[in-house]
């Protein structure tokens, strides 16, 4: 009995003690340490920081440009890398020759086991732009040039799958931050106006905010994309995409900061911040919008997967990104054949990419969420 009085005593003195410890960390910590228990979200940072930097370090890790077509070797499927042999532990691929099915007479691509290519790393290859200011010849592997390698096959005509899909990821994964960054600032901006200010600003914001929302969204994208010259060059495509998709996607956000406001404008603080001296929009800015900025930064993580799948829809029905421009839309395009699904499912592989990213990001927002209130339990 006495032992176990012991144990209680030190198991309370020990709470007591994180409990102290917990008191002295800021807030900032506080979230912190709670979004890092969260294993998910851990996991969901992870994968986002690596996809991130897979798609600035693109033209790298690609073997080839987007453009480029391997003659001769059209829908052909993805390389299998074979590793022992003369080579030891370093990878290789073997040649592939083209023939015909006996029965189908559909092509089929055949490995030559007398042909092996070692596969080296930081090789040589296509040149390509940093940032549009000097060029680079370096990729992070590649085979001799009288062989290929492509890890997720080809398309219909030839181009490499793999490197499309990693240079996509640019315009996929930015194009949601573009979109956010803009559909939040209007948000934040126009629902604090209409919380803060009430009356007939509030009334005649929150009709145009229904307006908004009474039409479909995906064919008010279809419209507006749809007024898109063709002949824009892709980066004007691309920046034409990411106002189409935040023109309607700041309304939720507004309504949210609007409530916010009405229960904040009439505390204390804040009018002791008018008789101050302090203007409207610093008011708004400096202790109303701050006071719920945890909210905030939970509803931008979790706007982002929308933005990549609608510009992901508007691309796969060919109102987004064009050719030469590629996204992960524009890659699906060729799976909306129903024999190109059965006879090269490697096509589906960009839609993977696009189920992790929004799976990811949706971690990562419950995270969040579940920090936002680092005290309750």
């Amino acid at each position: 009995m006495a032992q176990d009085e012991h144990r209680a005593v030190e198991l309370k003195m020990t709470s007591v003690d994180a409990d102290d410890s917990l008191s002295n960390m800021s807030r900032g910590k506080l979230i912190r340490r709670r979004f890092l228990r969260h294993r998910l979200a851990r996991l969901g940072l992870s994968v986002l920081i690596i996809l991130y930097l897979m798609a600035i370090c693109a033209d790298f890790i690609a073997p080839y440009q987007a453009g480029t077509r391997l003659k001769g070797f059209k829908d052909m499927g993805p390389s299998p890398i074979h590793f022992g042999g003369d080579s030891g532990f370093q990878p290789f691929v073997y040649a592939r020759e083209r023939g015909f099915h006996p029965k189908t007479f559909r092509e089929i691509y055949t490995e030559n086991e007398d042909e092996p290519h070692m596969i080296h790393f930081f090789v040589r290859g296509e040149s390509y732009k940093v940032l549009g200011l000097f060029e680079l010849d370096w990729h992070l592997f590649g085979v001799s040039e009288d062989a290929n390698i492509t890890l997720f096959g080809t398309d219909i005509v030839g181009r490499d799958i793999f490197s499309r899909t990693v240079i996509a990821a640019r315009v996929s994964l930015f194009i949601g931050l573009g979109g956010v960054a803009i559909s939040f600032v209007l948000g934040c901006l126009i629902g604090g106006i209409s919380g803060y200010f009430g009356g007939i600003i509030d009334e005649l914001i929150q009709r145009v905010i229904d307006l908004l929302i009474a039409i479909p969204t995906l064919p008010l994208w279809m419209v507006l994309s749809a007024a898109i010259p063709r002949t824009w060059s892709v980066e004007g495509t691309y920046f034409a995409i990411t106002v189409v998709l935040s023109i309607v996607g700041w309304t939720g956000l507004a309504r949210v900061v609007r409530g916010k406001l009405l229960s904040l404008r009439d505390l204390d603080f804040v009018i002791a911040s008018r008789l101050s001296g302090g203007s409207d929009l610093y008011v708004i800015t400096r202790h109303l919008l701050p006071n719920f900025a945890s909210h905030l930064i939970v509803s931008l993580t979790l706007a982002i997967p929308g933005m990549i799948l609608g510009e992901t829809a508007l691309s796969f029905i060919g109102l987004g990104m064009q050719e030469p421009g590629v996204s992960w839309g524009v890659l699906l395009q060729d799976t909306m054949n129903f024999g190109a699904l059965v006879h090269q499912p490697w096509k589906l592989i960009p839609g993977v990419f696009i189920v992790v990213t929004v799976l990811m990001f949706n971690f990562v927002g419950d995270g969040l969420r579940d920090a936002a209130d680092p005290y309750s339990l």
